[in-house]
């Protein structure tokens, strides 16, 4: 038996996946597969393995590279080097459901939860925290479709982006994941730096705020919110920096905080229930003291039988006498005590029911309690009340809130870690929302049925004693809250420095954003350092604001484009069905995921309308950057879904009928010629096909190569059209034809280009040159044939001459016209082209005339009325001027033109026949020309060097029998050529009578022939007059003749009706009209 293995062929590198097998050389390959049958498939082996080793790869490809590069690099790179990693062993509950809870639950929930009820109402707070936790179960649920639609590595939420929007919006919302993850960082710093400086050591503080009032102790604690939180970021990012390990190992610790904080919360609210705790609040009047200024909530006190004044007395008065002169307000209200934590029996929920917006710096006062006021009097000693540090209202409350329910994307990033992702990514996510929305609606509706408004509304808890508010609800002691809030702020700080720099990586390794891959680098163990520097920089810029009221709408807009993009992700895949969408996770629909997305944006206006427009401004410009500079990747993204899905509709709406009028544009086909390198002989007509697209429409650039497919089709595709349409920014589509000669590979781009609706109307063809040398005559040919051709499909033709003249884009007229010479009319194609030509910089300088030609029997004056009221309607602007054309003779030079013309013809002719037939038919001209000789007697015709002198004596090499013969038969037929010259030349010399026996004696073989080439000259003597100096002349083409006698006569027309003219660009309508004076 023949084994067919012994035979080799070349090794090239394929893809190294599961899918293929490319790791193997021939003989291997001829020995893998030697005796199994498939030696019918065995030189398919590459693309198409055995079905056994494609589910033995399947079943070992578990070791999946963390990181969205490396796994891209495992896919398409056969020498990746594949990282060994453990094998997965995380499961629901320790892989999702706790990271989860850990990410969610947080700095919010601890500092400013009890505050949002107070502000907002029990009612206004839940329906924000409504609105966030359904957003996040929306945005879940979606997710969860994703990411059990196949594996998905390290990179989260970017990965799943990226792979389903494609790149560009990929890049753009994985750097806003990225930014909002980094300033979610630094607000759990600001929380942190908060409770260390307000709630643990106050006396720590570097900027003293004893005794400032206002402005001056808002600027105190914010520079010592600086100092501080610059500090604990460098320690922060030392840590990550040296040691990431312990970092990881301390999640639990400090996720056993935050568990521990909130169960004491829910202890403290059951005990409340029957035993209160003792938290009382001072009120002078209906405002709220802070309590540092006093120890005893009383004007005075009795010992004995003496009044004594009290500290309280002492704040407000000028001496600490009874007789003192003290603030009005303090004067004529009373001092009462109240109790801040009522209990979940006292009914204090109908109380905080409704929301309690506050402007800044207005003071904190309980509903119900009557207080003396006189409205003219103006507020002193505010340093002793409690007041509000920020205006209030619904939206900054939506945007403080909304980061407390981010962190759902923490199961995602830990794919590559779990034993079952495309399980244990739905259900523990899911759950953690579940989980983390009880408990905030819970703490809601807890915190508004136990605490009292007053305590609510008080941020920073200075009513009650400096304590955390949160706090003395808690049992057995608030500093269990303190300090398990303060543990959990850290250990989310350093999650958000640990996960921010790897997501910036894993965008950098991709390769989308070439300004960015520097942050790809990292140690040698793959830590990314220059990442770590780049996110301890921008989480700077975040404490610096200091404020975390002013950093948690910033990153709530991040995070809300995030979700947005996932939940567009999951409708545009249900949607456009495609067909790699089929998630395990089966409890997901498109309109859930269109809810999400627009909950997440009308939150995003809602937290702050400017953040939002910045946000996206962001988004938007990273988008574009990505689409102009970034590397190209093609993901199999739903953007191409939807593209392909709006080009299917629009090309069946555009089969429902032509276009009309008003819509019509020029569709070109630009019919392109290619050297035997493949390479474009002429560039300048892609330059006017950009110049002329000002009017946007379809451009085709189509190529003809001769050969056969199989043999040329690798070559058809190097060639540079498609470079060259780069260079000249000319938007549309390349398309090579292979056919066994070029005239067919023509003709088939001219029938076959475009699909649907969306086809060429104008076809754009370069004139040819030198088509009088013999060796072109076949290039003359398929000219005249696309002119028949685009003549009979009724498309437009445009034919530029001397195309190498013409500007390239680079170029400007600072002056000059565009002459019009409307000769027929062409359904407005004459019009039309001038105009959308002054739409591109070139020639938008420059002015347009129109000429028309008018007979003996027109009224010219009229005509060039007419002629402007015509423009006037179509709002076009130019100049206009009706050129008289008077009847003449036929002149000399015309019948020398015309018969030297009919000389060539028949020389072309000649070139085509039989030896035999080729022998006579010179013979016969010889005598003719020889007699006409004889008969006249020249007695001035002088030699002249003919130019088949020049073709013998041009070069020296040695030719072929069938060479010498075919140049043989060329000069013979010159040198009858010149004697026919020479024969014209010495009867025009002759009388008129003598010239019209010529005439007569002299019979041309159609005598249309010499009315055409007088048209001809007479109309170029026109053309040439007034338009040689234009830097543009556009004239109406006549058409080929219907029989093929004449083409080469056609060729003399063109040539004479455009001669002395150095731009001209012919003109065929497509027998419709595309201009309209309607709107």
């Amino acid at each position: 038996m023949f084994n067919s293995c012994m035979f080799t062929g070349d090794a090239t590198s394929k893809e190294s996946s599961p899918f293929i097998n490319s790791s193997t050389s021939d003989v291997e390959k001829c020995q893998q597969y030697d005796g199994k049958n498939m030696a019918l498939f065995e030189e398919e082996m590459d693309t198409s393995p055995m079905v056994s080793s494609l589910l033995s790869s399947l079943a070992n490809y578990s070791n999946l590279t963390q990181g969205s590069k490396e796994h891209e690099e495992a896919e398409n790179n056969e020498e990746a080097r594949k990282k060994t990693v453990q094998a997965p062993r995380m499961g629901t509950i320790m892989g999702v459901y706790l990271p989860c809870m850990q990410n969610i639950l947080g700095v919010i929930l601890f500092l400013r939860m009890t505050w949002l009820v107070g502000i907002g109402g029990v009612l206004g707070t839940f329906t924000i925290v409504f609105m966030c936790c359904s957003t996040t179960m929306l945005t879940a649920i979606s997710m969860s479709a994703i990411a059990t639609n196949g594996v998905v590595p390290a990179g989260g939420s970017y990965y799943m982006i990226s792979r389903s929007l494609g790149p560009e919006f990929g890049g753009a919302v994985g750097i806003c994941f990225y930014l909002g993850t980094t300033f979610a960082g630094a607000m759990y710093i600001l929380g942190c730096i908060e409770i260390l400086l307000i709630y643990i050591v106050p006396a720590a503080a570097i900027f003293k705020m004893e005794g400032l009032e206002g402005a001056e102790a808002e600027a105190a604690l914010l520079n010592n919110m600086r100092v501080y939180g610059t500090i604990v970021l460098s320690f922060m990012a030392l840590v990550v920096f040296v040691g990431v390990k312990y970092v990881n190992k301390l999640a639990l610790v400090f996720l056993a905080c935050v568990i521990l904080s909130i169960l004491a919360v829910y202890a403290g609210v059951i005990k409340t229930s029957f035993d209160p705790p003792d938290f009382p609040v001072c009120v002078l009047g209906n405002r709220t003291l802070a309590s540092k200024g006093f120890d005893i909530c009383a004007k005075t006190i009795e010992r004995g039988n003496a009044t004594l004044t009290t500290k309280l007395w002492r704040a407000f008065c000028d001496s600490e006498f009874l007789n003192a002169t003290c603030d009005e307000y303090f004067t004529s209200n009373n001092v009462s005590q109240i109790q801040g934590i009522p209990g979940i029996t006292s009914g204090i929920l109908a109380e905080n029911l409704f929301s309690t917006f506050m402007e800044k710096n207005s003071i904190l006062e309980k509903r119900g309690v009557p207080a003396v006021l006189d409205p003219e009097a103006t507020v002193t000693n505010t340093n002793r009340y409690v007041m509000a540090d920020i205006t209030s209202f619904f939206t900054l409350l939506v945007g403080i809130y909304f980061p407390s329910v981010t962190g759902i994307m923490a199961g995602s990033n830990r794919s590559g870690d779990l034993q079952d992702a495309q399980k244990s990514i739905p259900i523990g996510t899911i759950l953690a929302i579940t989980t983390t929305s009880i408990i905030y609606m819970s703490s809601v509706i807890l915190f508004g049925a136990c605490v009292d408004g007053v305590v609510l509304r008080d941020k920073f808890g200075e009513g009650v004693d400096g304590n955390l508010v949160i706090g003395t609800l808690a049992w057995p002691s608030p500093w269990v809250i303190v300090f398990g809030s303060f543990f959990s702020t850290c250990g989310a700080g350093l999650q958000s420095l640990t996960g921010a720099p790897r997501l910036l990586q894993a965008i950098a390794r991709d390769g989308i954003i070439p300004f960015l891959r520097v942050f790809g680098h990292g140690k040698a163990n793959g830590e990314p350092t220059w990442a770590l520097l780049l996110t301890a920089c921008i989480c700077e810029s975040g404490i610096l604001i200091a404020s975390l009221d002013a950093v948690a709408p910033i990153l709530s807009m991040f995070f809300l484009m995030c979700y947005m993009f996932v939940n567009l992700a999951c409708a545009l895949q249900t949607l456009l069905r495609t067909p790699n969408w089929r998630p395990r996770f089966k409890f997901y629909h498109w309109a859930l995921s269109l809810l999400g997305m627009s909950l997440c944006l009308t939150l995003m206006f809602l937290c702050s309308w400017y953040y939002a427009i910045v946000a996206m401004v962001i988004a938007s410009c990273i988008y574009k950057y990505i689409e102009f500079c970034g590397a190209e990747k093609e993901w199999g993204d739903g953007i191409r879904g939807i593209s392909l899905s709006a080009a299917r509709y629009a090309l069946m709406r555009l089969e429902e009928g032509p276009p009309h009028t008003k819509n019509w544009r020029p569709q070109i086909l630009v019919l392109m010629s290619l050297d035997a390198e493949q390479n474009v002989e002429q560039p300048r007509l892609l330059s006017l096909t950009s110049q002329l697209k000002a009017g946007k429409g379809l451009t085709i650039v189509g190529a003809c190569v001769e050969g056969t497919y199989l043999n040329n089709q690798p070559q058809a595709q190097e060639g540079d059209q498609v470079r060259l349409m780069e260079v000249e920014k000319v938007k549309g589509f390349s398309q090579v034809v292979i056919s066994s000669n070029l005239r067919d590979a023509t003709s088939h781009l001219i029938q076959a280009g475009g699909l649907g609706g969306l086809r060429h109307n104008t076809v754009l063809v370069s004139y040819p040159k030198n088509w009088k040398q013999a060796e072109e005559h076949h290039r003359c040919r398929n000219f005249i044939e696309v002119v028949r051709e685009t003549t009979a499909a009724r498309l437009a033709l445009l034919v530029p001459k001397n195309i190498s003249a013409y500007p390239s884009n680079g170029e400007r007229f600072t002056e000059g016209h565009i002459d019009v010479w409307w000769i027929v009319h062409d359904g407005g194609m004459l019009m039309l082209l001038p105009f959308l030509l002054r739409q591109h910089k070139v020639w938008r300088k420059c002015k347009i005339r129109i000429f028309t030609v008018a007979q003996m029997d027109d009224n010219s004056i009229q005509m060039k009325k007419d002629l402007m009221t015509f423009l006037y309607h179509l709002r076009f602007d130019a100049e206009v001027e009706v050129v008289e054309m008077h009847e003449s003779d036929i002149s000399a030079y015309t019948y020398e033109k015309t018969l030297m013309m009919e000389q060539r013809s028949q020389i072309l002719k000649e070139m085509h026949l039989t030896k035999n037939e080729r022998e006579r038919e010179i013979q016969s001209i010889t005598d003719v020309s020889r007699g006409s000789i004889r008969r006249k007697n020249p007695s001035n015709l002088h030699p002249q060097r003919s130019i088949a002198e020049e073709s013998v004596g041009g070069g020296g090499e040695e030719k072929s029998e069938e060479e010498v013969a075919a140049v043989s038969h060329f000069v013979l037929c010159a040198i009858i050529h010149q004697v026919c010259d020479f024969v014209l030349v010495f009867h025009l010399k002759t009388s008129h009578s003598q010239k019209k026996s010529l005439q007569y004696g002299v019979s041309f073989r159609n005598q249309s022939n010499v009315r055409r080439m007088h048209h001809a000259q007479k109309l170029n003597e026109v053309i040439v007059k007034k338009s040689q100096e234009a830097k543009l002349v556009l004239l109406n083409m006549p058409g080929p003749p219907k029989n093929r006698t004449g083409e080469e006569n056609y060729m003399e027309f063109l040539e004479v009706l455009t001669e002395g003219l150095n731009r001209v660009l012919l003109v065929r309508g497509g027998g419709r009209e595309v201009i309209t004076i309607y709107s």
